[in-house]
């Protein structure tokens, strides 16, 4: 947009004033800094007359904005004018589309506009939400084929369109905004009907059936927990959209949302909320469609097999459900700024009042005058100079942006989540991290997460005053190839900032351990670590394979191999974890845990020559061979091509106890004769009785 090309106009002027001031201080004076710190607000205001005629020609000087009061000088005004520009595509047939299959590999992210590409001028955004919790079977097949037909049939030259999923783990965008009719075809036709397995929402009124089994659960607690899962993946699809400054719709296609008395309408208000404050305006479609329900339910459900059979209470509690259903695809609807498609069958014409209601409008831009955060309601009021008859439909106001110093738990949460899902790493806050896996049955393997962040950092909180830090990871696990979450972390340490602590702190760093059961396969970790006194983040991405040692017939199975110098006891930890229940569990089947003493893996493999240096891993024999013949292992170090140290060979036996005949094997250098400097580390395994080897080598780096 222009607006951004004024930006960089005027950095360079920011730039020759701080370098004026830098050359006009007196030599030995304090530095001075300049700080200059703004807040843009965008608005979509459509502009109307009497008529209901779009007002066009309009500039910036054409608008009075008011924020709480206070006069705004409105920035930028920049004009949408879809009606003019929009032709109804040609209709397609499945004879004459493309056929090709397109990856539905889901993104993170939906891409903002470039300055060097304006990609979204003059277009039309329409988010195509398909909610697969929320929807039967039947159901998400309706709301497929509806989003077919409009694809095809109603698709216009101006419109954009994105597709997102939600199938209970998180929110995938299977495409970013596209005008590609060929490619929104391919995924939409190709969609698995039943992803998600749409819950049934039960009740315990006189509608319930009677299934003749004990007394258990209150199944309304788990609705609960279901309609606020399904009210945050809208809003986190919300938040995605608001990094595109036009406005947009979402279409949500759901089989119904009932609210569970006043428990949801926390989670409800704040995705109200960020979607109002994103510039989302929601569009709900049932996708039951026209439903002839019969009084005392269908086929689906029991007999209820009490009173309310013959005083009406049952046939009531059917109705009532159904329509409790409804009032809340109503409320998202309405309450920004959209309509809710409802008992009817023509599915797609839900998506056609949402095209229709953006063909004319404008974008405002102004820097707010209110340089406070504290996260209070700002409204904001607009009109038109010398024209009080026009009609100006706009958002009435928006949320100020908050220090961290005042968030409260809620908010804390929401930024973890945010940056969890930001493709680029925060780096406030160092982090380093190994993974390791060992066996521990022929489907499943342990894989210790090992978390450090250099302990300085963290001492900064000390020099501030402060008596304690919390530190909140949070991290996902994901499954490269299907793109699905598989495992989740979720904690945090309590550090005290004592005058002794805060001293080893400076010397130590912060370590922490979790761990997680996995299949073989590729995956992708992405780990954040927060300091809940200062608010800084720290990230840490990468990739990982854990291999299938079942199928390893060339060498002799191995696991990761794991290098040290600290055997920590459990009362020596700097911190206390919120999860201290889940790591004993954890550490029952950790193999790094023994004696009540846990090795701690060296992430940076830098050692002193003053420590030994603990080396541990696990060798497999899955057949057993006759007389069962030990292995024999040894570790080297090598620096420069010539072998430098090397350990007696170590014999072992497959224990008899164990299916895997799993060989855990710990060796113990002493490198205090060695001198410092770069070094590879080997580990040799041999198995004489089958002519079979394994070698593993790392550089490592010796210190004084």
């Amino acid at each position: 947009m222009r607006f951004l090309t004024a930006l960089l106009l005027f950095a360079p002027a920011l730039a020759a004033v701080a370098q004026t001031v830098g050359q006009n201080q007196a030599p030995g004076a304090p530095q001075v800094m300049l700080t200059v710190q703004s807040q843009l607000v965008v608005e979509a205001v459509v502009v109307k007359d009497k008529q209901g005629n779009p007002i066009r020609g309009l500039t910036a000087k054409d608008f009075v904005v008011t924020e709480d009061g206070v006069a705004q000088s409105v920035r930028f005004c920049e004009h949408q004018d879809l009606a003019a520009n929009a032709k109804l595509l040609p209709a397609s047939t499945p004879k004459t589309e493309d056929v090709t299959i397109y990856n539905q590999l889901a993104r993170e992210q939906i891409a903002p506009e470039t300055m060097d590409k304006e990609r979204y001028r003059n277009r039309r955004l329409i988010a195509l939400y398909f909610d697969m919790v929320g929807m039967r079977p039947d159901d998400q097949m309706r709301a497929l084929n509806a989003a077919v037909q409009f694809v095809r049939t109603q698709m216009t030259s101006v419109d954009l369109i994105a597709l997102l999923r939600y199938e209970g783990s998180s929110v995938d965008i299977l495409q970013d905004f596209t005008a590609d009719r060929n490619r929104l075809l391919s995924i939409l036709e190709t969609m698995e009907v039943g992803e998600g397995q749409g819950f049934a929402e039960t009740t315990d009124d006189a509608s319930s059936a009677d299934t003749g089994a004990a007394f258990g659960q209150d199944d309304s607690e788990f609705n609960i927990f279901n309609t606020d899962r399904q009210l945050s993946a809208l809003e986190t699809a919300a938040h995605m959209l608001g990094r595109v400054q036009e406005k947009k719709s979402l279409i949500y296609f759901a089989g119904g949302m009932r609210l569970n008395g006043i428990d949801n309408q926390a989670q409800l208000h704040a995705t109200v909320d960020e979607a109002i404050r994103s510039g989302v305006v929601i569009w709900t479609v049932d996708a039951r469609g026209l439903v002839a329900g019969a009084p005392l339910g269908d086929a689906t459900q029991g007999s209820q097999g009490n009173a309310g059979m013959y005083t009406g209470a049952a046939a009531l509690a059917v109705t009532s459900n159904f329509q409790l259903s409804q009032d809340t695809l109503y409320a998202l609807a309405g309450d920004t700024g959209g309509k809710a498609l409802l008992d009817s069958n023509d599915l797609d014409s839900g998506i056609v009042q949402a095209q229709d209601s953006v063909s004319d409008y404008y974008i405002l831009g102004y820097y707010t005058t209110d340089s406070a955060k504290n996260g209070r309601f700002r409204r904001i009021k607009i009109a038109l100079a010398g024209n009080e008859t026009a009609d100006l439909d706009y958002r009435q106001g928006y949320y100020a942006d908050k220090e961290f110093s005042k968030f409260n738990a809620t908010d804390k949460e929401r930024q973890l989540e945010d940056a969890l899902m930001l493709e680029d790493p925060i780096t406030d806050l160092t982090i380093a991290m190994e993974i390791d896996y060992f066996q521990l049955n022929r489907a499943e393997y342990f894989v210790p997460i090992i978390v450090k962040i250099p302990g300085r950092e963290l001492a900064l909180a000390k020099r501030g005053g402060y008596e304690h830090t919390l530190i909140d990871f949070v991290g996902e696990v994901k499954d490269v190839v299907g793109g699905t979450t598989v495992q989740n972390v979720r904690d945090d340490v309590n550090i005290k900032l004592s005058d002794s602590t805060a001293a080893e702190l400076a010397k130590r760093p912060i370590e922490y351990d979790t761990g997680f059961t996995l299949l073989p396969g590729k995956y992708m970790i992405k780990f954040l670590a927060r300091d809940d006194e200062t608010g800084r983040i720290g990230t840490y991405q990468t990739e990982f394979v854990i291999p299938n040692l079942n199928k390893e017939d060339k060498r002799i199975p191995i696991s990761a191999v794991v290098l040290g110098s600290q055997r920590v006891q459990f009362n020596q930890a700097l911190y206390d974890a919120a999860k201290a229940k889940d790591r004993t569990k954890d550490d029952a089947v950790n193999p790094l845990v023994s004696g009540g003493t846990k090795l701690i893996p060296s992430v940076t493999r830098v050692f002193s020559t003053t420590r030994q240096i603990y080396v541990y891993f696990q060798a497999y024999k899955q057949v057993p061979s006759p007389g069962n013949p030990p292995l024999f292992a040894f570790v080297s170090l090598y620096r420069g091509g010539a072998k430098a140290y090397e350990t007696t060979p170590m014999a072992i036996a497959p224990s008899s106890a164990s299916r895997l005949g799993t060989m855990p094997l710990s060796f113990s250098l002493g490198v205090n004769g060695l001198p410092p400097g770069e070094y590879d580390c080997q580990v040799t395994v041999l198995d004489p009785s089958t002519q079979k080897a394994s070698f593993w080598r790392a550089p490592i780096v010796l210190v004084e």
